[in-house]
């Protein structure tokens, strides 16, 4: 098969990229990547440069591997921050590095992409294969395949890369009936603080909707965008994604991009913006332009696990880290990153990180499930 890198997302036909099987994973579509090198979020002036690794079988489109030449590791979620120091010690150079994860979003999902009715055992052995290859002639320190799922997980740690461990926080549907089926596995005390929390939005006349992207208009999503741009400012962060990515990326991906907007009369006033596909939905940014006591819970968590309910999802990640997200029912999971390192020294020193660091991982998350509000089963 022949290896070709690819500019852009958009290089590649629509055609042959609805014919991967990447499980209507909302972030791994052209129009997610696409749209966010087109305005310029995963594009090269924020340090994403795409490299995106298809293989051919003659005009064949067999599989395809996100793939990005970085300079720095901002947005990508790699927690490689003392990485470049150690580096620079041993007199080697971190940067370039290639990236193979979504701009500004910490979601497991699949990387390795076969094309439906063509062996995967085959295909995605290839692509890690030449994920090195590429690797070694760029002249990058590191190929980091970040957010793995569990299908991509025992291919990479087969082919050599150093598995590392991270924690996020997931809540999972028991086939509820509703939100009060959901409460009653709580403790009492734990149900009582919750529903507090929800009267005390319900209480201030605030009207809540959920809105598909092909839902909404440019007018409303310049609104909310301005209370996501708004909200990373107030914690002095760059908020990457302009207006326009979700202008367009809402009309692309239709109903797999949801909002939760809460409405004081007929004026939005805050806004959860979420993603979807089959069977999960996916948090990730809030804004709001009022105070009110319980409002980010209610739009970033209660909202999105009403409406996984009512549509019959069966998991919610509402995004990296968060302890706060325990007292609410969302659960502690592993999450997976595979890293391969060029250096055999530096290898050594990251595998033996890794391994501390996984021991330490481990007793976070059992940790913090000490703290689920749910009822002690037998």
């Amino acid at each position: 098969m022949e290896i070709v890198l690819h500019g852009a997302a958009t290089d590649i036909p629509e055609t042959d990229w609805n014919l991967l099987d990447h499980g209507e994973d909302p972030f791994v579509s052209r129009a997610f990547l696409g749209t966010a090198e087109k305005v310029g979020a995963g594009g090269t002036a924020l340090g994403w440069q795409a490299q995106h690794l298809a293989l051919y079988d003659g005009d064949l489109l067999a599989g395809l591997l996100p793939l990005y030449l970085r300079t720095h590791s901002f947005g990508d979620f790699s927690r490689d921050w003392n990485w470049p120091s150690a580096w620079q010690r041993a007199g080697l150079d971190y940067y370039p590095k290639l990236v193979s994860g979504i701009p500004y979003t910490p979601s497991p999902g699949p990387r390795l992409l076969v094309r439906r009715g063509i062996q995967r055992e085959a295909v995605a052995p290839a692509l890690i294969e030449s994920a090195l290859e590429v690797t070694r002639q760029l002249g990058a320190s590191s190929w980091q395949c970040l957010f793995v799922e569990e299908a991509d997980r025992g291919l990479l740690a087969a082919a050599g890369l150093l598995m590392r461990r991270g924690v996020q926080f997931h809540w999972f549907n028991r086939a509820y009936r509703d939100f009060d089926d959901f409460l009653a596995g709580f403790t009492a005390d734990k149900r009582k603080k919750l529903k507090r929390e929800r009267r005390l939005v319900r209480e201030s006349g605030l009207r809540l909707e959920a809105r598909h992207g092909d839902e909404i208009d440019a007018s409303l999503w310049h609104v909310i965008h301005r209370q996501y741009r708004d909200t990373f400012a107030r914690y002095g962060n760059h908020p990457a994604f302009p207006v326009e990515f979700f202008i367009e990326a809402g009309a692309l991906l239709a109903r797999r991009l949801v909002v939760f907007i809460a409405f004081m009369d007929e004026t939005p006033v805050a806004s959860a913006i979420c993603y979807r596909d089959a069977g999960t939905l996916f948090g990730r940014h809030w804004g709001t332009e009022i105070e009110m006591p319980g409002l980010h819970f209610e739009l970033c968590y209660y909202q999105g696990i009403e409406y996984c309910i009512r549509h019959g999802l069966q998991t919610f990640e509402p995004g990296a880290q968060g302890e706060h997200k325990l007292a609410r029912g969302f659960e502690p999971v592993p999450t997976w990153s595979a890293f391969w390192i060029a250096h055999p020294g530096m290898r050594r020193a990251v595998a033996d990180f890794i391994v501390r660091e996984d021991s330490a991982m481990q007793d976070y998350e059992a940790e913090t499930a000490t703290h689920l509000p749910f009822k002690a089963t037998d």
